[in-house]
């Protein structure tokens, strides 16, 4: 029985097939560039689904798909006509044009009667709720046409399918959806106008909901969600952490945390009902890219491994803050920069490099004191998996066992798993993520990380101070 599974990212479209011992069989990736001026971010909505029906034409050129699942972002939103068609672009998640609403919204509810519906510990011109006041208010023609309210997920779905369905890890960041109650929030919806019917009936993720030209469509997840799954973090303990561009990090937890002043790390609800925590930072591994390209463009990442090994635990008292764009968790300050402190005649460029990916380690372990979970183990994904150093400068920093993956497409897979779920494929997601191969493991060593550190979190009290 082969799975596929869809990966719907910002600028391109990702998809894998697997067979039901989750080996790789086939896979496609193409590249899409929404529109952008300025804070506008759109795209032809039709564009989604014309992708859609393209991956799976080119994934049945060799091979049969048995079941398939689609994971997306939580924030593009799509407004229909009473029949599915569109009747404007897409707003893409990116899109920040309805500062005004999300104003509107954070002073009539509060942070913390938001978070506690729907687990969003901050109010944004990103989240749909935003967006659909912003098109009520601004777009009235546009607005008298929409009967149907969809995200991403839902979109294609439909378009698979003709069922008007919402799985329910899409939507914690509408914040018109209660994650504590399964249910749209109506309080909310009517502050935005919002009629009730507009909205997809809710379903659970891993559920069969029709048949796309004999393929059985299933419910998947929110990307951030189906690559946790194809990572393998299916109980508590187990975390991922995406080291990439930004760093990201998914841990699952059985309740909701209280509402925290000073705490912008969102709760979702998760795809078997539970709740997981989602804290990232803007700023991640790209750190090490911008240092490579500004200063030794001509060296490769595996050269700058081979630099930074050479250095002793510490980099000779350089610390780095990697703030090049702003700091959003634990500590909240958009305006914060990068900086190094502690420089000395004595350091070379590999202190530096070494410093940076210090700085990356002290970050994850600041995340994880500040979410207050028990970790056992960390599962690695992201251009950073690929650094032996790294991933045990981690693993030495956090005192946990880290893994790395065979499989790099993990939202794929995750999403696959779930395709597999809800064809009976698979007894469940648990089940299935026994299958999940690892890479290498990292276990934590005698290197000392403790002074480095009390070090950054020395500085980051200095440094990265709100305005």
């Amino acid at each position: 029985m082969n799975c596929l599974g869809i990966d719907f990212g910002t600028t391109s479209v990702k998809a894998v097939l697997f067979d039901e011992k989750l080996r790789e069989l086939a896979s496609y990736k193409e590249d899409y560039t929404p529109v952008t001026n300025d804070c506008v971010v759109e795209l032809e909505a039709e564009k989604y689904s014309e992708l859609l029906f393209r991956v799976i034409d080119n994934i049945r050129k060799e091979h049969t798909i048995d079941c398939l699942a689609i994971d997306t972002q939580c924030e593009t939103l799509i407004l229909t006509d009473e029949n599915g068609v569109p009747t404007r672009n897409a707003i893409v998640w990116l899109d920040t044009r309805a500062t005004e609403e999300a104003d509107m919204i954070n002073a009539h509810f509060g942070r913390k009667k938001v978070y506690e519906v729907t687990g969003q510990a901050e109010i944004t011109s990103t989240w749909p709720a935003s967006k659909l006041l912003w098109v009520r208010r601004n777009e009235p023609e546009i607005w008298a046409k929409t009967k149907k309210v969809f995200l991403l997920e839902d979109f294609l779905l439909y378009k698979l399918t003709g069922e008007f369905v919402a799985e329910k890890t899409l939507q914690s960041s509408t914040i018109y959806f209660d994650i504590k109650n399964s249910v749209w929030w109506k309080e909310m919806l009517d502050f935005i106008g919002v009629d009730e019917a507009k909205l997809p009936r809710l379903i659970d993720s891993g559920e069969c909901i029709g048949t796309y030209d004999g393929i059985k469509v299933v419910t998947s997840a929110m990307d951030q969600v189906a690559g946790a799954i194809g990572a393998g973090v299916a109980s508590l303990g187990t975390i991922s952490v995406m080291t990439g561009t930004a760093m990201a990090i998914y841990a699952p937890t059985d309740s909701m945390p209280a509402f925290d002043e000073g705490s912008f790390v969102p709760c979702h609800y998760s795809y078997d009902g539970s709740f997981c925590l989602l804290a990232w930072s803007p700023t991640s591994a790209m750190a090490l890219k911008w240092f490579r390209d500004a200063f030794l463009k001509e060296y490769s990442y595996a050269q700058l491994d081979e630099m930074a090994k050479e250095i002793p635990v510490g980099s000779a008292g350089l610390t780095f803050l990697p703030y090049l764009c702003g700091s959003i968790m634990p500590k909240y300050n958009p305006n914060a920069r990068g900086s190094f402190t502690g420089i000395t005649p004595e350091h070379q460029p590999a202190h530096f490099v070494r410093s940076i990916m210090e700085s990356i380690a002290c970050m994850l372990l600041d995340n994880l004191n500040h979410l207050g979970i028990s970790v056992n183990e960390i599962r690695a994904m992201g251009g950073a998996s690929f650094s032996s150093l790294w991933c045990q400068m981690k693993a030495d920093m956090t005192g946990k066992t880290l893994h790395t993956l065979k499989n790099k497409e993990t939202a794929c897979l995750g999403s696959a798993i779930l395709a597999g779920v809800g064809n009976g494929c698979f007894a469940s997601v648990q089940e299935a993520c026994k299958m999940i191969e690892m890479d290498k493991e990292y276990r934590p060593s005698d290197n000392d990380y403790s002074k480095v550190f009390e070090s950054y979190m020395k500085y980051d009290d200095i440094l990265n101070v709100r305005k």
